[in-house]
């Protein structure tokens, strides 16, 4: 090896440790720039934390550019919006969660009742009440959140349309008042952690029936670490029959919509295409890619 070409391995080694060093401070960087965002800085546009509520866990929310995200005091997101379109659903998990109107009279959904367990960013509730017109009725938990919804998320008050009921989602599946009452029913209940779903048992979901029309359709949201998508499946399938069940494959976040029918519907790939596109032309959702994802659980 000649002197050139000592100093040439020199200079990459110095070039390579310069750029290291530059790695480590741009990630500290980050790093500290996120840890900040996520404890709610106000001049990111944040509040400062509402305060929980017994064993509820604090509930805040975080600004990053058009987006607002909302946390149960922990870094995971719990729902979200975008700013400029307060009123659309833009993540493709909850837009699934719409998926129900493939199997409805579309010009009858007015007349129809949707019902949130899980209130989140207030996405599925709005989009309900305010887009389609439904009776709509929201059960939530955790008072903060409705009240972070109402002030942060655009949640209207409520109305003769409209009902945020602060409640356990296990209570009001139980009552008989609401027995055969709901067409649409919206199942997303995660804790602070979101590493499975707060309620996920064969007899939650049998009480999940009973809330359902005839034609009424139960739509679930599984996610997290601890989740088990065939668990659930067959919990849900128990309840519901399994000839009643249409699955969703998972999105690119993990997240797997399960569509659970009072009344089991039959495969019309035609009729499908027709509704899905009916779908994106009236409420801009991406109803005919969804096709691409969702069949029967047993076909």
């Amino acid at each position: 090896m000649d002197v050139f070409e000592t100093l040439i391995t020199t200079n990459d080694l110095i070039f390579g440790f310069m750029a290291c060093l530059a790695a480590i401070w741009i990630g500290m960087r980050l790093a500290k720039k996120q840890a900040l965002t996520y404890k709610g800085q106000r001049d990111r546009g944040t509040d400062a934390p509402e305060p929980g509520n017994g064993d509820l866990p604090s509930v805040n929310h975080i600004d990053y550019g058009d987006m607002r995200f909302l946390h149960l005091g922990t870094p995971w997101v719990q729902g979200s919006m975008k700013i400029s379109q307060p009123f659309d659903i833009h993540l493709e998990y909850v837009q699934r969660m719409m998926g129900w109107l493939l199997f409805t009279d579309l010009d009858q959904v007015r007349h129809l009742q949707a019902m949130q367990l899980g209130l989140g960013a207030g996405s599925l509730t709005k989009f309900c009440h305010l887009q389609l017109g439904m009776h709509t009725t929201a059960v939530e938990l955790n008072p903060q959140v409705i009240a972070t919804c109402r002030r942060w998320f655009n949640l209207p008050e409520e109305n003769a349309k409209l009902n945020v009921l602060q409640a356990d989602a296990a209570d009001i599946a139980r009552r008989p008042e609401w027995h055969g009452k709901i067409d649409a029913l919206q199942v997303d209940l995660y804790d602070q952690e979101a590493a499975c779903p707060a309620l996920d048992s064969e007899a939650f979901y049998a009480d999940c029936r009973q809330l359902l029309t005839h034609q009424g359709c139960m739509v679930v949201n599984v996610y997290g670490r601890d989740s088990s998508v065939e668990t659930s499946l067959q919990r849900i399938g128990k309840a519901f029959g399994d000839d009643a069940l249409w699955v969703f494959k998972p999105t690119t976040a993990g997240n797997t919509i399960v569509l659970a029918f009072r009344t089991s519907r039959a495969w019309d790939k035609t009729a499908l295409q027709l509704q899905a596109k009916q779908i994106q032309t009236r409420w801009n959702l991406p109803a005919t890619t969804w096709l691409k994802a969702l069949a029967p659980a047993r076909r």
